[in-house]
């Protein structure tokens, strides 16, 4: 307690708050609860961060705070940033040990709201990030919620997207509880193309918010990726389908969390060597600073700078095709962009590739019957609002930022905006 204190106590509460409103993509009040902790009331930092957040216990820990409100920190400007994200599991952690849950924090809020919107009903598709924010804040103004999910737990990558040594599945389910105990339905093992319909959905529901995310792997483009042995990161992480990696050299293309955690998973399966091939430099990578650090210190080799061109091999993955980079200024280009090198390509050998280069949704949202950008996302307005206006989305579905707190951050939006609607219905 005095460790926690103690970093509540470095806080400066500054004025201009550039972790809540430029660093937090929930902007969450952080000095205003950081303060409660520091006077010991923890009950009233819970309180304060259920405004904007229902995820505490999870973004606490594995946001990337460093890219985000550690980041802009003012303390952080000529020493160490204050440890919000240390504080923000904390405050879960005390609440839920002492019993301070969603459903008592909004029980008023709640009854006040339900003689305005009890009689409506929204369906929400996908029980990750965004489908659990959306179902408690859509609960807490008073509409009844039913999630429909295609596994037979909830919680989405937060089970199956994130190893457990960077994220213990016990705070999930606590986290999921929670807002199940403010009285929201579940249908399990109900899965859109199979025995889900939208159509009779949307005939039974005032509203539909679809937020079943978008974890199909993208495909580097390259000669051989067809070859026994590739693999995409999302797929790996998602089914948990490994092959055996003893004494084997993998190598995963990429450079966010989703590379991160296949390596880190990897190496502890049993992988002889485990590199991670990215095409622009260290200080480039989204990923969080303190997974690639973790990465780096359990032995796992990273190729910056590289590019994989090709894939060899007969039927299987033997080795791999790589060219340099350089990064340059491209016009309209808000960061450097990495440009092969001609000439400069090399050989390496490698039994497994594991392809992290971000995702897509699945083959069935085309046949949804709504429009996609020309990634394949739903599109939506800026109301969250799909080409049919009783249908809404959010999360990765959406092409929001791949981050648990955006994802919770669209979740949440967009409740306001089915509410106002269903206000004026």
């Amino acid at each position: 307690m005095e460790e926690i204190i103690g970093k509540a106590n470095y806080c400066l509460n500054c004025k201009i708050k550039p972790c809540s409103n430029k660093g937090c993509p929930l902007h969450n009040e952080i000095p205003d609860f950081i303060k409660e902790v520091k006077e010991g009331n923890f009950t009233k930092a819970y309180e304060i961060l259920c405004k904007t957040t229902v995820l505490q216990g999870v973004c606490g820990r594995i946001c990337p705070h460093i890219k985000q409100c550690q980041g802009l920190c003012v303390r952080g400007i000529k020493g160490e940033p204050v440890a919000i994200g240390d504080l923000e599991a904390f405050v879960f952690d005390k609440a839920m040990e002492e019993g301070n849950s969603l459903s008592k924090v909004w029980k008023e809020e709640i009854e006040k709201n339900k003689k305005v919107l009890g009689n409506k009903k929204v369906a929400i598709i996908g029980g990750g990030p965004s489908g659990l924010t959306a179902a408690a804040f859509l609960a807490k103004a008073g509409i009844n919620v039913t999630i429909y999910e295609k596994y037979n737990f909830l919680g989405g990558l937060l089970i199956y997207g994130i190893p457990e040594f960077r994220l213990d599945k016990k705070i999930v389910e606590k986290t999921v509880q929670n807002i199940l105990d403010l009285g929201i339905n579940v249908e399990y093992e109900k899965e859109l193309g199979k025995n889900l319909n939208l159509n009779k959905l949307e005939k039974e529901y005032d509203a539909i918010f679809l937020a079943f995310g978008a974890n199909c792997s993208s495909k580097m483009g390259v000669e051989g990726e067809e070859l026994k042995g590739v693999y995409g990161g999302n797929e790996l992480l998602e089914y948990n389908m490994h092959p055996n990696y003893e004494g084997k050299t993998v190598v995963v293309a990429g450079g966010g969390n989703v590379a991160m955690d296949c390596a880190r998973t990897i190496k502890r399966l049993g992988a002889k060597e485990v590199k991670v091939v990215y095409r622009r430099a260290r200080e480039q990578m989204p990923a969080e600073t303190k997974e690639v650090e973790d990465a780096i210190n359990e032995g796992i080799e990273f190729l910056f700078q590289n590019n994989i061109v090709k894939i060899l091999g007969n039927k299987n993955v033997e080795q791999l095709e790589l060219i340099k980079t350089k990064l340059v200024q491209k016009e309209g280009d808000t960061r450097l962009s990495p440009v092969n090198i001609e000439n400069s390509n090399y050989i390496i050998n490698a039994d497994y590739v594991v392809m992290a280069l971000g995702a897509s949704p699945a083959t069935f949202v085309k046949d949804l019957g709504l429009s996609l950008n020309k990634w394949g996302n739903i599109e939506v307005n800026e109301n969250y609002e799909t080409s049919n206006s009783k249908i809404y989305a959010g999360g990765d579905l959406a092409g929001v930022r791949g981050t648990v707190a955006w994802a919770a951050y669209s979740g949440r939006e967009a409740v306001k905006k089915i509410v106002e609607k269903l206000k004026e219905a």
